[in-house]
């Protein structure tokens, strides 16, 4: 084995963390035109247009989430079966929002029927805004700690309920999560479109990413003055086997800031957030889209890498057993499996990279309503 265990853990830290940010970037801008898509198309063919813009590509960049979830369960096993013990309804609610993408796309303009056209526009409105509010308030209550526990035999119990999932700070997650998918959505939609679409998309990406900016600057308010936060108050072995129990864990108010007072170099996480939502504002406003298009990918790979350093090395904080958290030592697989799970992702990463380059690459230029026209059979 090339790696040692301590190292494969953080390795793994860092390809989930990779694989969420891919996930947001590439899912994300569909789920993003998704929620604009009532808004912005204001006829028919005008969203025929909306939704031509990622009808290609949004199955493909569903890999993303597929191989984000494949990961957890298989990186971190007790991670992904205590939180979906959890988070079950939830999840659940993502997994019902989905179910509108497919059947929205290929069967929404099949029939040339107003009600029915007007139904699946709202479905996809449905299966975009859901999703990313309901993962914003996970990671809200992530960040707050989970009510879970462990008996002697490492069976998870969660002692919370859904409705205890939208408490305040959560929801400001998902605001803030809401607002950074539709912006990063809505610089795409200004991408791929012209005239009055453009104009609104560019519209909604001005009022979402101001809205991103302000709802994170809050989070990190309410983190900081909040009382959040856990610190490990035992000596951990990195090398030692999984075991959540072997450490004793306390509450801490304001311990998520201790890595960026430890690290100073870890700041330049947050202010990826703030530079790249900030580039992305001025360059979509002079219509440099694709330019703000990457300025908006930095700006998620801010937002949700400062979740993982803050919390780092934990993963899944318990509210009410602490010493029971979860983190990057005592959460993950045996060193075989993740050592083939690196080898892996390093032979299929690149292929998927290249693939998905390709299919945009083929694929690119200006959607419009004489494309629309020409291709009234065949167009989404």
């Amino acid at each position: 084995m090339i790696f040692d265990y301590p190292t494969l853990k953080l390795i793994w830290w860092l390809l989930v963390g990779v694989l969420l940010v891919g996930f947001a970037i590439m899912d994300g801008h569909d789920m993003g035109v998704g929620t604009l898509l009532p808004f912005v198309g204001r006829n028919d063919e005008e969203r025929r247009v909306v939704i031509n813009t990622v009808g290609p590509h949004w199955d493909g960049n569903q890999v993303w989430f597929i191989t984000g979830g494949g990961a957890i369960f298989a990186a971190w096993p007790i991670v992904y079966a205590t939180a979906f013990s959890g988070f079950y309804w939830a999840m659940l609610a993502v997994l019902w929002a989905l179910f509108f993408r497919p059947v929205g796309f290929d069967y929404r303009s099949k029939i040339h029927n107003a009600t029915w056209r007007s139904t699946w526009d709202w479905g996809l409105f449905i299966g975009g805004a859901v999703p990313p509010l309901i993962f914003g308030v996970a990671f809200g209550n992530l960040l707050q700690g989970v009510p879970f526990h462990f008996d002697d035999s490492l069976v998870p119990y969660y002692t919370g309920s859904f409705w205890g999932l939208l408490n305040p700070f959560a929801l400001l997650a998902g605001v803030v999560s809401t607002a950074m998918i539709t912006f990063h959505g809505a610089i795409y939609l200004a991408h791929r479109t012209e005239g009055d679409i453009q104009r609104r998309a560019v519209t909604a990406a001005l009022i979402f990413g101001a809205l991103m900016l302000l709802g994170f600057s809050a989070a990190g308010v309410w983190l900081a003055k909040g009382g959040f936060g856990y610190a490990i108050t035992s000596v951990i072995d990195p090398a030692a086997l999984p075991n959540p129990l072997s450490k004793t864990v306390a509450q801490q108010p304001g311990a998520w800031l201790t890595n960026y007072a430890t690290a100073p170099l870890t700041m330049i996480v947050p202010a990826l957030a703030y530079l790249g939502g900030i580039a992305a504002l001025a360059l979509v406003a002079t219509r440099r889209t694709l330019a703000a298009f990457v300025a908006s990918s930095f700006a998620i790979v801010g937002v949700i890498g400062t979740a993982g350093v803050s919390m780092f090395p934990f993963v899944m904080p318990s509210s009410t057993m602490p010493d029971a958290s979860l983190t990057v030592w005592d959460a993950v697989s045996s060193q075989r499996t993740l050592g083939i799970m690196f080898w892996a992702t390093l032979i299929f990463m690149p292929i998927i990279v290249l693939y998905t380059s390709w299919a945009y690459k083929v694929m690119a230029g200006k959607v419009t309503t004489a494309y629309i026209r020409e291709n009234e059979h065949s167009a989404y």
